[in-house]
């Protein structure tokens, strides 16, 4: 049921922002336990003209290798599983694709379930 966006400046490496999405749909299975097979993504990649940050907010200082994700999901995790989802997906871009902790900028929009319709016009969760 989660739905990610993904948002970074343009990268040489046409298969970044892949690398990018398999690592947060890979921090969503372990940690708020996202099924199999329900990974729906929207990959954007930005010039600077349709890119902006602030590089200081909060004492965190980030560079053009910002990653902006947000996820669409069902209401009902912990805050709890919120951190351990942020610390993973941080920890798994960095690893995985160099992206400095910094530059991971994540926010969970949470949604009741009713509020899908996964095809065919029906809203699948609806009870």
């Amino acid at each position: 049921m989660p739905l990610v966006r993904i948002d970074i400046k343009r990268n040489p490496d046409p298969s970044y922002a892949k690398k990018l999405g398999k690592v947060v749909y890979d921090s969503m299975k372990a940690a708020i336990h996202a099924p199999d097979q329900d990974n729906f993504q929207v990959l954007a990649e930005h010039d600077d003209e349709h890119f902006v940050y602030d590089p200081a907010y909060l004492g965190i200082n980030r560079s053009d290798g910002l990653v902006f994700i947000q996820i669409t999901l069902n209401e009902g995790r912990s805050t709890d599983q919120k951190k351990l989802l942020y610390k993973t997906i941080a920890e798994g871009l960095h690893r995985e694709a160099g992206v400095r902790p910094e530059d991971v900028f994540i926010n969970l929009v949470e949604v009741k379930k009713e509020n899908w319709s996964f095809g065919n016009g029906v809203a699948q969760y609806a009870t």
